[in-house]
This record gives structure tokens, sequence and C-alpha cells, in this order.
């Protein structure tokens, strides 16, 4: 369920802006959707783990607060993200 460090390093390097960056909304929008993904993927077999789906709904509370964030930024890199992770809106 959890992201393993070498995946993350992967994932951050993917959308740093900057190298050494780990911070941007983009880089924290991808850790989540993965371990959104990693949650779900949970769910199909564990159907009744209730204060996990809590947790899942955290964070997509938490992933679509810093996309709303993005979008009222820059528009145009708001965009650019949710193309490129595949995500609805």
């Amino acid at each position: 369920m959890t992201v393993t460090a070498e995946r993350k390093t992967v994932i951050i390097s993917d959308n740093a802006r900057t190298s050494g960056d780990t911070g941007s909304p983009e880089v924290q929008v991808a850790i989540l959707t993965e371990r959104i993904n990693n949650l779900t993927e949970h769910f199909k077999t564990h159907a009744k783990d209730n204060h996990s789906r809590r947790g899942l709904l955290m964070l997509v509370n938490k992933r679509r607060r810093l996309l709303d964030y993005l979008k009222k930024k820059d528009a145009e890199r708001y965009t650019a993200l949710i193309g490129k992770l595949g995500l609805r809106k």
C-alpha cells in the first residue's frame, strides 16, 4: 500500500520542475496519485477495510485541494499535470 523509496524517486524525477524539487504541487499530486492507485488496488481484495477507506478519502481530498491551488495559480501547469497523470476534470 505504500510507495517504495525507489518508486518515489522515479515519480519525483518525472514530475520535478527543477533538480531537487520535491515540494512543488506537481510532485505532491503525483505521489498522492500513486498512493491512491495502490489503495484502490488494495480495496479490490479487501472490500470491508473501512479504516483504510477513510485514509483513501483523506488522500483524495488532499489531492483535490492541491489541484485546485495549482489551477488557481497556473492553469497551464494544471492541465499539463492532469493530462500526464490521466486524471479527470
